[in-house]
């Protein structure tokens, strides 16, 4: 028979040995939910690729109306279009009312989404490899790819995305063998402003989807 102290020291600990499994489970979860932030990333980098060696493969039959139809969900789930519209204007941004404002940011989403149709119009075996994701300044990561093409080539592709408030991930830029498509469309944008104002630079981006094909609508 088990005497009273013996009963009583048992008891404590199995509740220490509860408690102490308690914690360590409670470490595990912590780190499984502050794990997938990089794998819900690279995953916001797979969708996008995966829809277009879709669209690729379903070129002919989707035609480019069809391809930016596929597209243009992805694209706006993917990209940050209010956070690149504002840095590709520039210091310019601030002087165009809302109205203006709204203008630009919806013709040039739907630049954007009328680039990937015209460009991915064909497959030939192409791939997406992942290589890694990089942390950056201010919560940004750089999601390192490259696109293998069919004779073997190689084209590195990064993006830099950040984290929304909500806690999804979204793309600022995307870097094509070394050159920074943000950097470029700054450059650009910004002198036509400048230049020839905003207006012309709304006609010029309108003029770029309307030559890319038939118009969704």
């Amino acid at each position: 028979m088990v005497d009273l102290p013996t009963t009583l020291y048992l008891k404590t600990m199995l509740r220490i040995l509860i408690l102490t499994l308690a914690i360590a489970f409670l470490g595990i979860a912590a780190a499984t939910e502050h794990a997938p932030e990089n794998t819900t990333a690279e995953q916001l980098i797979d969708r996008l690729h995966n829809t277009l060696l879709e669209v690729m493969r379903q070129a002919p039959e989707l035609g480019y109306a069809g391809r930016f139809d596929t597209l243009s969900p992805v694209i706006d789930d993917s990209f940050d279009f209010p956070t690149i519209a504002r840095i590709v204007v520039g210091r310019h941004w601030k002087k165009l009312d809302e109205a203006q404002q709204s203008r630009f940011l919806e013709v040039f989403a739907r630049l954007s989404k009328s680039n990937y149709a015209a460009r991915f119009d064909g497959f030939s075996g192409e791939s997406f490899k992942f290589l890694a994701a990089e942390p950056q300044k201010r919560d940004y990561l750089l999601i390192k790819t490259e696109l293998i093409k069919s004779d073997g080539g190689v084209v590195p592709l990064s993006y830099v995305v950040h984290p929304t408030e909500a806690g999804n991930w979204v793309i600022v830029n995307v870097i094509a063998d070394g050159v920074s498509d943000l950097s470029l469309k700054r450059a650009d944008y910004s002198a036509v402003i400048r230049d020839e104002g905003f207006d012309s630079l709304v006609e010029k981006l309108n003029a770029k989807v309307s030559g890319h094909g038939d118009d969704p609508g």
